[in-house]
């Protein structure tokens, strides 16, 4: 893991914890039944639903592992606080490209990410070049392609 802090909106520890809970105490327990009933069946080592049922057991396992220890860490950061006119952690940001295509982007955690519905991470690399900017101000960055974008900022706001 990475010396930086681990921010996230409440929304998405929300989202994260029901994860949790939902493998912890509906999906773990119906695999492990369904492990145990498909064992009591006979020869293991030909029976699909056993050993598939033992493949998904580990899979949630490691899921349970890594969500603890992403979860271990975290900073609930609200984005409904005003933080001034600057880009910092939950802002919501209006931009402008160099075709005038406007987008808006909320800037979250790396594990609540979703670009196509304009949430994208303050690791990000358009993330990264919009912290500590204001409305007016323009930022480039690469794109992982190697591309440089241009956007103008047009609005910040914390909702």
């Amino acid at each position: 893991m990475s010396d930086e802090p681990n921010y996230i909106t409440p929304t998405g520890y929300k989202k994260l914890t029901e994860e949790v809970e939902f493998l912890l105490k509906k999906e773990r327990p119906r695999v492990v039944q369904e492990v145990s009933d498909a064992a009591a069946q006979g020869d293991r080592s030909e029976n699909a639903e056993y050993i598939y049922g033992k493949k998904r057991l580990r899979e949630i396992d490691r899921r349970l592992n890594f969500l603890s220890s992403r979860l271990k860490d975290v900073q609930v950061v609200d984005p409904s606080i005003a933080r001034g006119e600057l880009v910092y952690f939950g802002a919501t940001v209006d931009l402008e490209d160099d075709n005038g295509r406007a987008v808006t982007y909320q800037i979250v955690g790396v594990d609540e990410t979703d670009p196509p519905n304009g949430r994208i991470s303050w690791r990000s690399p358009l993330g990264r070049a919009l912290l500590k900017r204001r409305a007016g101000d323009g930022v480039t960055f690469q794109r992982p392609g190697g591309d440089a974008v241009e956007y103008a900022i047009l609005a910040v706001r914390y909702v």
